[in-house]
Parts: structure tokens; C-alpha cells; sequence
């Protein structure tokens, strides 16, 4: 009996090569695809290349060569352009249709636009936001919430599955994202929760290091938001960030427009959004969400001129 050939892997690209894009096509790269990639910045597309990837010049040149497009996008703005720019690519006829994976934290009207722009050239977009860090990816602790075509969900569900094996299938197109915004407005409090819960502890004279070892396994009040960021809040260092403070605002921001459009009350999400909004004053925009840590420390006098970064 003839051996059977294995099949050969999708080409993949990945455009936009940030933190969690560019962590994405690494892991792609180590489990063996063939991984192409743009990112406007010209340092993404060369840490890409040192990493064994392939760079190309734009969207559209990284689209006519791949079978399915994750894209990994921080505004609106770049989501637009690079939707515009995906559908002018010319794929080859011998490939089967092009699949774009949406990952970025959007609102979702502006997704099903682009979703719209893309299928009239032929492509099906899936919208599949990712709950969880670059770090925690390397954890295999992500979740990813894909919404779409079920189709085609099954198609690329194998190379999702190279960042998690936590992808449940969550139905009609922007569930994915609902159920995101839901994750981040979770987030958002608890990260709050632990550094005021931190800060109680510093004031009363008690060790950090030591509250955070006790409460952090904890299978009633532990979460995995204490344990990440706790441990930068312990150490009162919040570079290099898993999430900087100026890309979380955008999220605030959408979370908060979309349970308006719905006339749902946040008193505790709308809470958090001041102490938040003092970490961007305080000068750490680029620092890691942990941060407000320093904003509450601030508060009860026990901050410093200038939080470690």
C-alpha cells in the first residue's frame, strides 16, 4: 500500500505584527506554516523575518498568496484600510476562497462594514476576538471566540488551535465580539479589584508578595486577572506591558458605547474608567494596565514621584 502524503498546511498570513499579532505568527512559524505578514511599522516586519517569516509590502500582497488572513488591528481607522486593501487582492484560481480571521477588539458595526466590503470580492470574514495576553498564549490560556460562517470556521479552526485549544464556535457573525466585550468589561473590573485589594494590604502593613501567593490559587476568590497582573502590581514594574493603558482605553471606550446602544447600567465598569483615566494622566499610557496600582497607591499616600515603568 502506498504511503499516504500528508497534507500540506495552509499558507497563513498576518497582517498587523504587534504584540499579539506578532505573537500569533511566531507560534504559526513554530508549529510549521508557512506564515507571510505586513505591519506598517518596518521593526514588525523585521522582527517577522528574523522570527523565519516572510514580510510583504501590504495587506494586499500578504492576501493573493495566503489562504486565510488574521488580522491584528489597534483602530478603526487601520481596519478600513486594510479591508480595502485585502479585497483588491488577486488570489490564484487553483486556491480555495480566502478567509479573513478577525481578531481586533472593535465596535461591531465597524467590523460587519468591513465583514460587508470583503464578501462582495468573495471573502467570508470571521470576527474572532481573542480573550487573554501574548503571555498568557504561551500558557495555552487564551480564548477565542469565533463567530461567522461555521464553514469556514471548521476550515481554520486547526490553525487556531495552534494558539488554544479553548476556540468555542459562538454562532452568527459579532457574537465573537459580544462575547468579548463581555471578557474586557470583566477584566476591566477585576484589574481595578485586585489593586485596590493590594493597596488595603500595603496600608494595613502586610505583605503583597505574600497576599498574592494566598489569594491567587484561590479556587473561590482567585482569578487569573490577580494572578498576571498582581504579580506586576507586587512588583511595582509595568514594563513590558501585556496590555498598555492607551490601547485599553479604546476598549473602555467600546464597551461602554455598546451598553449604551443597549440601555444596559455598568455602575461597577463605569467606576473603574476614572482610575483609568488617571493612569493616562499620570504618565503611563505605555505602561501595563496593572498600573492603576500606582494611580490607588497615589491615592492612599503611599505613591511614589515616579512609578516604576
Amino acid at each position: 500500500m502506498a504511503a499516504r502524503v500528508p497534507a500540506l498546511k495552509p499558507t497563513v498570513g498576518v497582517v498587523g505584527l504587534g504584540i499579539m499579532g506578532g505573537a500569533m505568527a511566531e507560534a504559526l512559524l513554530a508549529a510549521g506554516y508557512e506564515v507571510l505578514g505586513y505591519d506598517v511599522l518596518a521593526s514588525a516586519r523585521q522582527r517577522l523575518k528574523k522570527a523565519g517569516g516572510q514580510p510583504r509590502a501590504s495587506s494586499a500582497a500578504v492576501a493573493t498568496r495566503a489562504d486565510c488572513v488574521i488580522t491584528s488591528l489597534a483602530t478603526v481607522a487601520a481596519l478600513d484600510h486594510v479591508a480595502g486593501k485585502i479585497a483588491t487582492a488577486r488570489q490564484a484560481k487553483n486556491r480555495p476562497g480566502l478567509v479573513v480571521v478577525e481578531t481586533s477588539t472593535l465596535p461591531l458595526a465597524d467590523k460587519a462594514r468591513a465583514m460587508k466590503r470583503l464578501q462582495r470580492a468573495g471573502i467570508t470574514t470571521l470576527d474572532c476576538p481573542i480573550s487573554g495576553t501574548a503571555v498568557r498564549m504561551k500558557e495555552g490560556a487564551w480564548t477565542i471566540f469565533a463567530s461567522g460562517s461555521q464553514a469556514a470556521f471548521k476550515r481554520v479552526c486547526p490553525i487556531l488551535n495552534v494558539f488554544t485549544r479553548n476556540v468555542p464556535y459562538v454562532g452568527a457573525f459579532g457574537n465573537g465580539t459580544k462575547m468579548k466585550y463581555v471578557a474586557n468589561h470583566l477584566v476591566a473590573i477585576y484589574n481595578v479589584a485586585a489593586a485596590e485589594a493590594l493597596t488595603l494590604a500595603r496600608k494595613m502593613g502586610l505583605d503583597p508578595q505574600l497576599v498574592l501567593d494566598l489569594l491567587g490559587p484561590s479556587p473561590v476568590i482567585g482569578n487569573g486577572v490577580l494572578r498576571l497582573r498582581g504579580a506586576l502590581m507586587v512588583a511595582r514594574k509595568y514594563r513590558p506591558a501585556t496590555m498598555k493603558v492607551e490601547v485599553w482605553q479604546k476598549d473602555m471606550q467600546v464597551i461602554g458605547d455598546m451598553a449604551k446602544a443597549v440601555d444596559c447600567p455598568t455602575p461597577l465598569f463605569t467606576a473603574c474608567a476614572p482610575i483609568y483615566n488617571a493612569a493616562m494622566a499620570q504618565g503611563l499610557a505605555q505602561s501595563d494596565t496593572a498600573s492603576v496600582c500606582e494611580v490607588l497607591a497615589l491615592m492612599a499616600g503611599i505613591g511614589r514621584s515616579r512609578a516604576t515603568s
